[in-house]
């Protein structure tokens, strides 16, 4: 099955670089303001993408089961060394555009930093669409082309690219900044209704960071986020999306053993078979290993 390009982050020490010794503080401390606006109290199965080494996955406590999902397995594996394992965490490496579940059943689910990874963003959202329940709420980030320093760098005639059309732009390989109404008329098509949008990282800036305290920016970011349901002019925005309901769409019972999430990604036979080591489809006779308490569907086991 061909699928457009993936991001790979294995063997990468992002979070210690880039979030711990990268100078990000402010912008972690801001995101986990936006998140907490927007995510529901409780729930009972919540599907993280993009996971990375499980940076926000402590602020979705309120679930009693929490899916991290990434490509990555080094990334994965720190994540489970901070978080722990089972039954609360669940860690899958798999491909977005291939999500190895079966549909309807996560009441929640969020997308934070890894949306500009993706080639074909109508793709990846679909995916996710099918996966969520009737009601679930799905929350978004996505980079904005359309920010300030990115107009003003096309006005002085500094960058070459448009920020006000609608199509993606890729400043560096797989990475992807997004219109804000692209987003809008994605969801859209697909059957969600968005309930909120945010804009977040008012201050990005250099200069900034270093002469305020993280706390204080992020609390000043935080008393300008609901301006987004205005206006989009940051360089991150966050959208609450809700699925549609379709009263002819039978629910999914929250899975009891793990195995009950999953599905092929290669033929979608949803009966797959624990065989310790790996899950086995008796449909295609794909196997996806189990290693380290990681469940692997990005290639078959050879």
């Amino acid at each position: 099955m061909t699928t457009p390009p993936v991001c790979n982050y294995e063997g990468s020490d992002y979070q210690q670089s880039f979030w711990e010794q990268g100078g990000r503080e402010y912008e972690d401390r801001a995101e986990a303001i936006a998140l907490k606006r927007m995510l529901p109290i409780s729930g009972k199965l919540m599907l993280e993408l993009g996971a990375g080494a499980g940076r926000n996955t402590p602020r979705y406590a309120g679930f009693e089961r929490i899916i991290l999902l990434d490509y990555s397995t080094t990334q994965l594996a720190q994540a489970q060394e901070k978080l722990g394992t089972a039954p609360k965490y669940i860690y899958v490496a798999a491909d977005i555009y291939r999500l190895p579940f079966r549909d309807r059943q996560f009441d929640a689910a969020t997308m934070i930093r890894a949306l500009h990874h993706m080639a074909d963003a109508p793709k990846a959202l679909g995916q996710i669409r099918n996966v969520l329940q009737p009601n679930a709420v799905f929350i978004l980030e996505f980079a904005n082309k359309l920010n300030v320093k990115s107009i003003l760098r096309y006005w002085f005639g500094r960058q070459s690219w448009n920020p006000f059309t609608l199509e993606p732009v890729e400043f560096v390989k797989l990475n992807f900044d997004f219109h804000p109404k692209a987003i809008r008329n994605w969801l859209g098509e697909l059957g969600f209704t968005i309930e909120k949008t945010l804009t977040v990282s008012h201050f990005r800036l250099g200069i900034l960071k270093r002469i305020i305290p993280a706390r204080l920016l992020a609390a000043l970011d935080g008393l300008f986020q609901p301006t987004g349901a205005i206006w989009q002019f940051t360089p991150s925005v966050f959208v609450k999306a809700k699925v549609e309901e379709k009263s002819a769409i039978k629910l999914r019972n929250i899975p009891v053993n793990v195995i009950e999430l999953f599905k092929c990604p290669q033929c979608e036979n949803e009966k797959l078979e624990d065989k310790n080591d790996h899950l086995y489809c008796s449909n295609c006779k794909a196997q996806w290993a189990v290693r380290d308490g990681i469940y692997d569907f990005r290639e078959q086991m050879k």
